[in-house]
């Protein structure tokens, strides 16, 4: 097996004998080890752990559909497991160590994976570079002095540098698919209800989704395949069949519509990353797809609508950190003491900011000027995808306008960091799935992606598209200066 495998080949090799399960994860946490310093992907190292699960596989006990048998992962930090804390890479919950664990986590196990670590994020996965963990930020792969995007960059800076083949992202607003477009690797969010979020510590509930940060379309399509499905402990997990996203991957987009929204990429994208975006389009259409304009017209309120209603959300999910319960507890003279101190000294700067916002947009008098009408713009921008579908399958545009930034560059600018995600942010009001794929590097040699967005449930054709870029440009093999070897 060759150093840096990807997870298919890590499972195909240890299926036949030819590397054992101890072996493989002996490999990821040496890659860890050597790596990690520089990176700061992980917030926490699951060693000994990993080496008993992986010696488990090896004296046989392994599961009846093993389709990710012996392969190393990462699991974002607001994952709950029962053998490593989750802590949302908050101080509040420094420490806290899950009674149950997620249900993603229960299908990787009896999928045959094995977990070797929580990746570093933004407190609460309130972020876009990773820069509001409490626990220090990380650093891309590509350029150590620059974020490798959030919220979940962690997970996408551990898959980019080959520190393991796949990761577990989260994604409110998109926070598995900025991080792997700065990373350079592909990340999916799922259609809302396609992953159960049983078990997620929870952001804003109406748009979170847990997927898969690998660096093949195959990886992405077996690691989906494995979490995917109902749940009947998440009210909103869809009860729809799960189909077999291997299938997909057949390399044929002849006749796929791709429509484009150029009205929204008019301004503020950079020519880099325009160019690559141009240059991914041009592929697909040599490819046989059929690229066409689309209109989107309410997309350019997605912003200010997610930033209302996500904090709103927000405001309600982390009214649960009061010190009473679990997690941090400040010792105070009163019970209203206490809860001002264990808030004030658990939560940083960008979390208390979106707790204020989602408080002010709930309370009485600005409840119907702000969360009402952000909630009735979110529902003509679905009507809009729906539209817009209705003569295309797929929608593309650029998954970040800019390459990876340097870090501290936008901390003192929380406007200009949300604008981060101003192209991912739609998706997660419309609920539906969306991929990004690596499409270029700019002058400067930092990753460029194509994002694209499907009808509900189709991540199929989104895996579809993926291997097709893949098998016809030679991005999927591009790897950084920090790379496991």
């Amino acid at each position: 097996m060759r150093p840096g495998a990807d997870a298919s080949e890590i499972r195909a090799s240890v299926s036949s004998g030819g590397i054992s399960a101890v072996d493989v994860c002996a490999r990821a946490l040496d890659s860890i080890a050597r790596l990690d310093p520089s990176v700061h992907a992980f917030h926490e190292v699951t060693g000994e752990q990993a080496r008993r699960c992986a010696a488990d596989l090896d004296r046989g006990a392994r599961p009846r559909d093993a389709a990710l048998l012996g392969v190393p992962i990462a699991i974002k930090d607001n994952i709950c497991t029962t053998t490593s804390a989750t802590t949302a890479c908050s101080r509040v919950l420094e420490g806290y160590v899950a009674p149950y664990d997620a249900t993603v986590i229960q299908r990787l196990t009896r999928a045959g994976a094995v977990v070797v670590g929580k990746t570093n994020c933004d407190e609460f996965a309130m972020g876009s570079s990773t820069e509001n963990s409490a626990f220090g930020p990380t650093r891309n792969p590509w350029a150590l002095d620059r974020t490798p995007g959030g919220s979940s960059g962690g997970s996408a800076a551990a898959v980019a540098s080959g520190m393991v083949p796949v990761a577990l992202g989260s994604d409110t607003g998109g926070s598995i698919r900025q991080p792997a477009a700065l990373c350079g690797v592909i990340g999916l969010k799922p259609t809302y209800g396609r992953v159960s979020r049983f078990g997620l510590i929870a952001f804003a509930s109406s748009f979170d989704q847990i997927g898969p940060i690998t660096r093949t379309a195959r990886d992405a399509a077996d690691l989906l395949g494995v979490i995917a499905g109902h749940d009947p402990q998440d009210a909103t997990s869809a009860d729809v069949p799960v189909p077999d996203y291997r299938a997909a991957l057949t390399g044929d987009v002849r006749g796929l519509r791709v429509g484009v929204p150029r009205h929204l990429l008019a301004t503020g994208v950079e020519a880099d990353i325009a160019t690559a975006f141009d240059r991914a389009l041009d592929e697909l259409k040599e490819a046989g797809a059929i690229v066409k304009d689309v209109t989107l017209p309410h997309a350019d309120l997605a912003i200010a609508v997610y930033y209302l209603i996500g904090n709103a959300e927000a405001s309600s999910n982390l009214a649960r950190y009061d010190g009473v319960r679990y997690g941090l507890r400040a010792e105070a003279g009163t019970t209203h003491e206490m809860y001002a101190r264990t808030r004030d000294r658990g939560f940083g700067a960008e979390v208390k900011r979106r707790i204020m916002i989602g408080t002010y947009v709930l309370s009485a008098g600005y409840y119907d000027a702000y969360y009402l009408k952000a909630q009735q713009v979110r529902t003509l921008i679905r009507r809009d995808y729906e539209q817009a579908f209705a003569d295309v399958d797929v929608v593309a545009m650029p998954t970040s306008p800019t390459a990876a930034f340097r870090l501290g560059e936008r901390a003192a600018n929380p406007i200009q960091m949300y604008l981060s995600d101003v192209f991912t942010v739609s998706a997660n009001l419309a609920g539906l799935p969306a991929i990004s794929i690596p499409c270029g590097l700019t002058a400067a040699r930092l990753p460029a992606a194509l994002q694209l967005t499907a009808r509900p449930f189709d991540e199929a054709t989104l895996l579809r598209v993926a291997d097709t870029i893949e098998r016809r440009t030679p991005w999927a093999t591009e790897r950084p200066p920090i790379f496991a070897s």
